[in-house]
């Protein structure tokens, strides 16, 4: 379509070249191009200079719906983009503009940034169903030529067992941006989380996994930019399989991909598996009035699910191909049950394996992507496909199991070997320490690792990730500080983020000089990280949250990119009692197997004769009743747990033996009184962690013994 925009620069010649690889592919002698687009009319490889000059290439050859075609001479560190032509019928799902400049969906690197201009839309603003003339080049970010080739030495793999596991979630820039032990030149970026003294931090911490938010190349949306604010989370991915280029020090001609690959290997050298947190149930190009940028002017029909017609689960209001069908909340949603769509996942999640060396993913809102037509479907083509793979199956897999629908909240269902960010976790150990729990039972529960969610269909206390906060809503600080949220500097008038906190301020709105609030906060914040990390599953920790990190009281800091999110390293500030009892927390948890079991506990002896390996305990030194159970008035929770000897067998089958532990929870307003059990297998011992300044560390105690918890405590004895 001659005369549509203006080219520069001499037209190389453009062999037929392959379509088998997506994307481009580097060799010395020439470059792959191949771009799926099988309803257009014709496709232009576009390579743009350092000066803005764009020479264009008219890829020749179609196969199964793949244009492509091989470039000699070219560099790593080209830049290039795809315009494709075809019809303009937006109630059909065609959205072809030649105009508009497109990101490759299988680019390896991405450069430069989104412009907010009326030249990133495919229509005229004002006129949505006019095709639009202006030329978005300069406004949208390019696709890049990428050299893959890297020294992993002997990089492998760490395969933690998941009750091994101790994820940490962080955000690549807000780990370090503050950071003064990390370089000046480094903080923010890749080259900067790899740097030893994060590494050691967490490794000391007992740390054994992070869970970095988005590092999928990503933009802001233009309504937020508008505001003059930015995305920072990056739940706004538009290329898959290229790693975010702001988060590198040393540019974005592909150096990015290098500075990933090298700062995961050093998290393999000491010992640290990386989840990333990957958004495949939208795209950046949001509802049907978003930009162009990528995948809308490829083929819009096959990336984005479309409201379903009349008679087919959709209300008959909806004009069909004209209104995407969104259970995200961000616009669109895609269509994980189409063919290419499909393998275009896929193929993002094996690259970031085999290429990358990732060990895990955990899925943004993964309901969405597991529906056949409309419906929720657990036997749906992506679950399917990925429970196949003999790679994907074999890495970490955590699904987020809601979407923003009614229909969408699956906590409790999604098969194995899927395992499952429990908010019932979240919720209801928020409530047992703030004093609105409905009662100890639930907390009992979830405290022994959530069998009644999980033990249903043979999943293990590992399935259900817990977790107290994450990086939607408060912190630990926020969560025992605000009764409210404080969402103003979001420009959106403090309607944004959620009233369902489950907080407590304990006697004043935000931070105070009170000595006697303040001491109270940080031991309900020790509270809550120690109950977190001593509960059977997975425990998750929110980057910041053992050292008192505050958002200020904003419970939805996703275009905060300043210091209300990042992680601020001064000691003056920092909540260091919290620190070290999450540390001893995770220490015990590492060095007692009794403490994160395989499977769930039976409240039976695993040996004749020998003792239940749990016991529920009633102050007085009994076991609890059911009519204990259901006593509003308790608000004190004991629980034995026995190692002699443990349920579960040793890797050679051999029987485990470990010390047995007693651990109370007290959330009351007052101390209470504890008999300790007398029995014929546990005889003395000693406090081995304590929020309670009454009962110190190495407190020697024995069968028989009367202990005074004080109020709001968590004390946990262990075996001599």
């Amino acid at each position: 379509m001659p005369g549509l925009w203006r080219t520069r620069g001499e037209v190389a010649p453009i062999w037929p070249g392959s379509h088998h690889q997506l994307g481009s592919t580097w060799s010395e002698e020439s470059t792959n191009f191949a771009v799926w687009a099988p309803e257009a009319t014709a496709a232009y490889l576009c390579l743009v200079d350092d000066d803005g000059t764009e020479t264009r290439h008219r890829l020749t050859e179609r196969t199964l719906g793949i244009w492509h075609g091989a470039v000699p001479g070219i560099e790593p560190g080209q830049r290039y983009g795809y315009r494709v032509a075809g019809p303009w019928a937006p109630q059909q799902g065609l959205r072809f503009n030649p105009q508009k400049l497109l990101l490759d969906p299988y680019a390896r690197a991405v450069s430069g940034r989104l412009v907010e201009d009326p030249a990133i839309f495919g229509y005229t603003v004002g006129a949505p169903q006019t095709r639009d003339a202006l030329d978005s080049a300069g406004k949208v970010p390019l696709s890049v030529v990428v050299d893959d080739r890297f020294d992993w030495g002997a990089d492998r793999p760490a395969r933690r067992r998941w009750r091994d596991t101790v994820i940490y979630e962080l955000h690549v820039k807000g780990m370090t941006a503050l950071h003064d032990r990390v370089p000046e030149e480094l903080r923010g970026t890749y080259a900067g989380l790899a740097s030893r003294p994060v590494t050691d931090y967490l490794t000391d911490l007992g740390v054994t996994a992070v869970e970095l938010l988005p590092i999928h190349q990503f933009v802001t949306e233009p309504e937020v930019a508008a505001r003059g604010l930015a995305n920072y989370w990056g739940y706004n991915s538009i290329g898959f399989f290229a790693p975010h280029a702001a988060y590198s020090s040393s540019g974005d001609r592909g150096e990015q991909v290098t500075e990933f690959k090298a700062m995961v290997k050093a998290f393999h050298d000491a010992g640290l598996e990386i989840i990333l947190d990957v958004v495949y149930n939208h795209t950046a190009e949001a509802g049907v009035t978003g930009p162009t940028l990528s995948f809308r002017g490829l083929d819009d029909k096959i990336y984005h699910r479309v409201a379903p017609e009349p008679g087919d689960g959709g209300p008959p209001s909806l004009d069909y191909h004209d209104t995407y069908w969104d259970v995200t909340g961000c616009g669109n949603t895609v269509d994980a049950s189409h063919p290419f769509a499909l393998r275009m996942i896929l193929d993002s999640l094996r690259y970031w394996v085999t290429e990358m060396h990732v060990d895990g993913f955990r899925f943004d809102l993964l309901s969405a992507l597991t529906r056949t037509r409309q419906r929720l479907d657990m036997h749906s083509d992506l679950l399917v496909a990925i429970g196949q793979d003999p790679v994907l199956r074999q890495v970490k897999l955590i699904a987020e199991p809601w979407d923003a629908s009614i229909d969408g909240y699956r906590v409790g269902e999604f098969p194995p070997p899927w395992i499952e960010w429990n908010d019932q976790f979240r919720d209801e150990i928020r409530d047992f320490w703030n004093g609105r729990s409905s009662g100890i039972r639930s907390v009992a529960t979830r405290l022994a690792g959530s069998s009644d969610l999980y033990a249903d269909d043979g999943r293990s206390p590992y399935a259900s990730v817990n977790f107290v906060t994450a990086h939607d809503g408060f912190t630990v600080r926020d969560l025992v500080s605000y009764d409210r949220k404080h969402n103003e500097a979001n420009g959106e008038d403090n309607r944004d983020g959620t009233d369902n906190n489950r907080s407590w301020n304990h006697g004043v709105e935000g931070e105070t000089d009170d000595e006697v609030i303040v001491a109270l906060r940080r031991r309900q914040a020790a509270n809550l990280m120690a109950t977190l990390c001593l509960s059977n599953g997975v425990p998750m920790i929110t980057a910041g949250d053992e050292r008192g990190r505050t958002q200020r009281g904003n419970n939805n800091a996703y275009c905060q990119d300043n210091e209300i999110s990042w992680v601020d390293w001064r000691a003056d500030d920092a909540w260091l009692d919290v620190y070290e009892v999450t540390k001893a927390a995770l220490r015990l948890r590492r060095e007692h197997p009794a403490l994160r079991q395989r499977h769930f506990f039976e409240g039976r002896p695993t040996i004749r004769g020998g003792p239940k390996d749990l016991a529920w305990l009633h102050p007085s030194g009994r076991e609890m009743t059911g009519d204990d159970w259901h006593d509003p008035t308790l608000t004190l929770l004991g629980m034995f747990v026995s190692g002699d000897p443990l349920r579960s067998p040793g890797p050679r089958g051999e029987q485990q033996v470990d010390r047995s532990f007693a651990m109370f929870f007290n959330s009351g307003d007052r101390s209470v009184h504890v008999e300790l059990p007398v029995n014929d297998w546990v005889h003395a011992g000693e406090v081995v962690l304590s929020t309670d300044p009454l009962l110190p560390l190495g407190t020697p105690v024995k069968t028989g013994d009367r202990l005074r918890l004080g109020e709001r405590s968590v004390v946990v004895l262990r075996e001599a």
